[in-house]
């Protein structure tokens, strides 16, 4: 089986229909106060041509356990595939899937996991897996040929990612597992994310961009925080790499719309964009 190059495969999550050198885009999570509709609305009203969507803005909410398993299981991927249309009549590039596949999942839900991913027209999929899931997404991933990037937190639960290291091993588990780095969890963990990124870069597929204090901090407006996030977008600058950045608000601010746009205006006059 040939494997395809990283670089290869996180330009195609990157695609963009800006002449930047570096795509910044929105995890659609930051507007989760609003419809897929009205998120697409948002994107369009800031001027952004790249998100990574967030499985809150297509499944049903609010569903019973095995209710929700049962629609992932039979969802028709029209839905997807419409999903997918809806993004492209408005410009905006799908980056990728987050769908978080946990070891709750049946078999069925993984396989399909992949199916969604494929019609919304996306190669990766981001996922706030279980530590214990990799090795059941791993023969998967292989074999529909699509990079699973683990995205991590910071509160450093049992079987949850949180540090470098459990990162890394989850990357030498096989050469579809990459990572959605999270800025902001892995700064407030005490982790180096600088380091992280200058050691992984190759295998990183989504970067998740927010600001927060060390020691399990709170979130804060971006630049009052201490994660690095200007170290951060000038390494992936200056060094080329496609990989999207993708802005997560979540601190306690005004509305979404307003606070997305002061996070972008603040990556864009870092890099002078």
């Amino acid at each position: 089986m040939e494997t395809p190059e990283p670089a290869d495969v996180r330009a195609a999550a990157g695609e963009t229909l800006t002449q930047s050198p570096v795509t910044i885009g929105v995890q659609s999570y930051s507007f989760r106060d609003r419809s897929l509709e009205d998120a697409i609305a948002a994107m369009q009203k800031l001027g952004l041509r790249s998100c990574e969507l967030w499985q809150g803005h297509v499944e049903p909410a609010k569903q019973p356990r095995a209710q929700l398993r049962h629609w992932r299981e039979t969802v028709t991927m029209e839905v997807f595939q419409s999903i997918r249309d809806r993004f492209r009549r408005a410009s905006i590039a799908l980056s990728a899937y987050n769908i978080s596949m946990q070891d709750d999942f049946s078999d069925a839900e993984l396989e399909r996991a992949f199916d969604m991913t494929a019609a919304l027209g996306a190669r990766v999929i981001t996922s706030s897996s279980n530590i214990t899931t990799v090795d059941r997404i791993v023969p998967l991933a292989a074999r529909r040929k699509m990079i699973v990037g683990m995205h991590n937190y910071s509160n450093g639960r049992p079987n949850e990612f949180t540090t470098a290291s459990q990162l890394a091993d989850a990357l030498r588990k096989g050469p579809y597992i990459g990572v959605n780095l999270d800025v902001g969890h892995f700064t407030a963990a005490n982790q180096d994310a600088v380091k992280f990124l200058n050691d992984h870069h190759e295998r990183i597929v989504s970067l998740h961009l927010k600001d927060r204090k060390r020691d399990q901090g709170d979130h804060v407006p971006m630049g009052t925080g201490d994660a690095p996030i200007v170290p951060v977008l000038k390494l992936v600058r200056d060094h080329g790499w496609p990989i999207p950045i993708n802005l997560e608000y979540e601190y306690n601010g005004g509305d979404a719309v307003e606070e997305v746009r002061k996070m972008l205006d603040y990556c864009r006059r870092t890099l002078g964009l």
